[in-house]
């Protein structure tokens, strides 16, 4: 099944999950008594029992071994088990619901990826809201995209891209992982930066995509930097910008899109700490110092540079100011290049 048959499929539950979360919305203080107890006692008593980390992807990808490194670390923290728990499937919305649905005691928490701000404009039919339904607690990794093309395009920067993309209006062609993925999005964003028309072709994940580019099937794609540093070493295909804020450490040499003329564009991908809306504040307050102190410790640092990620160790308000603000943006992306998601 497809990324968007399973959104599909989930979209045609949402009646189930809908109710459920209306339920829990309406009547948060009979629903959930024991847990909201529970977490009254904390910080001091939490955690006194396992904890689990709900992601939405396939185990073993990005987003699974992050949160089993920060998991590893809060576990020897904690002196608990912390349990990474794979629930895949429609972009992350099933876990993300999943956690929405959850008491508010700290016991259930999510590593969620960029895409937790960007799928709600394509499915406007979830039961959660991405903020509303959700505390977030710490930002704490991310890496930028390296915008790639095939070695036989006649362009070796953005700018020369931008213009060969204006003179032959749909001619310039980019390879995604489908609609609404990060290499899709970041696309879509630059064309309505530059004011360009690009033309999307969909494969069936990031490595065929990065295939067509280096085969010239397509011209460019925004890639993970772990997929285009060796790509890029060999000469199978040149790099123009990095989607992100900073240049990525193995291509220093390779400036930002904001840095050639786009400032403000940023694409990049991070992952956060979540847990349902309406955990106490002392809870958070515990949660997100403890969170910080494992981002922090040298050895988890250099694990995620190792894995492809620079770490981040930004606090609850700030990435709560972030997911609100990353909501209403690539809303607008959306909705101006008219990009449309699973019905």
């Amino acid at each position: 099944m497809s990324r968007h048959d399973q959104g599909r499929a989930y979209i045609g539950r949402r009646d189930w999950f809908g109710a459920t979360a209306a339920a829990a919305a309406a009547t948060a203080g009979l629903l959930r008594p024991m847990g909201a107890a529970r977490a009254q006692d904390a910080p001091a008593a939490y955690p006194n029992r396992p904890v689990r980390i709900v992601q939405g992807y396939t185990p073993g990808g990005p987003t699974d071994l992050l949160a089993r490194m920060v998991g590893d670390k809060l576990s020897a923290a904690w002196g608990q088990p912390v349990v990474v728990e794979s629930r895949p499937g429609a972009s992350a919305t099933i876990a993300a619901a999943h956690v929405a649905r959850s008491a508010p005691d700290g016991y259930t928490l999510a590593v969620l990826a960029a895409t937790h701000v960007q799928t709600p404009p394509l499915l406007p039919r979830l039961p959660y809201h991405a903020l509303n339904d959700f505390t977030p607690i710490a930002q704490i990794a991310g890496y930028p995209l390296i915008l790639v093309v095939t070695p036989s395009l006649p362009v070796r920067t953005l700018a020369e891209f931008i213009a060969y993309a204006k003179a032959r209006p749909g001619a310039a062609t980019f390879a995604t992982a489908g609609i609404g993925s990060s290499p899709h999005l970041s696309a879509a964003q630059l064309a309505l930066r530059a004011d360009a028309e690009f033309t999307y072709v969909q494969y069936p994940g990031t490595v065929k995509g990065q295939t067509a580019v280096m085969t010239g099937e397509v011209q460019a794609m925004f890639l993970n930097p772990l997929l285009a540093v060796p790509i890029l070493r060999d000469g199978r295909a040149r790099a123009l910008a990095a989607s992100g804020v900073r240049r990525w450490r193995d291509l220093p040499e390779v400036p930002t899109v904001a840095e050639q003329g786009y400032p403000g564009y940023d694409a990049a991908v991070w992952y956060g700490v979540f847990g349902p809306a309406g955990l106490p504040p002392a809870l958070v307050t515990k949660l997100e110092a403890d969170i910080l102190a494992a981002m922090r410790a040298p050895d988890l640092r250099a694990r995620l540079e190792t894995a492809g990620f620079y770490p981040l160790e930004v606090g609850a308000a700030t990435f709560r100011a972030i997911v609100e603000s990353e909501l209403a943006r690539w809303a607008e992306v959306i909705r101006r290049t008219g990009i449309r998601g699973a019905e």
